[in-house]
């Protein structure tokens, strides 16, 4: 049995400095229900963050400005139930190591797959919906 608010929609906030990662996931997300905010800009993003609390952030990890760990790390101190999923087109296991050390729910490479997204996200709606969930009861 579902409860309401196991199927709460999520809220959404991705940041990509490349407007095409913006546009390919937003209208997909959009279609499952949740709510979606898009950013190319990662101070915008950090000053949205400290306005509003998200359930997901996906953030790419290099860009101008504050980076993916920044993001991060802004996420998780205002709200550190933030799951987060870092992308990048910069890829090492330096990088995935210290973004799960920060925090981080996974770490994506670029160029990914719209399914491996939503995979990521599928695993975060069945997190908050408890043990059952995960079971596929």
């Amino acid at each position: 049995m579902v409860t309401n608010e196991a199927a709460a929609p999520l809220r959404i906030l991705i940041l990509d400095d490349e407007p095409i990662v913006c546009k390919r996931l937003k209208p997909a997300f959009q279609k499952l229900g949740h709510t979606v905010e898009t950013f190319t800009d990662s101070g915008q993003a950090l000053a949205r963050l400290g306005e509003a609390v998200f359930d997901l952030v996906i953030t790419d990890l290099k860009m101008e400005g504050a980076d993916g760990l920044q993001i991060l790390n802004g996420a998780k101190a205002s709200s550190p139930a933030t799951q987060v999923i870092v992308i990048t087109g910069f890829a090492t296991l330096e990088t995935a190591k210290e973004s799960y050390r920060k925090g981080a729910f996974d770490f994506v490479a670029k160029p990914f797959k719209l399914r491996d997204i939503l995979d990521c996200v599928k695993r975060i709606e069945d997190r908050r919906r408890g043990p059952a969930a995960e079971s596929g009861q």
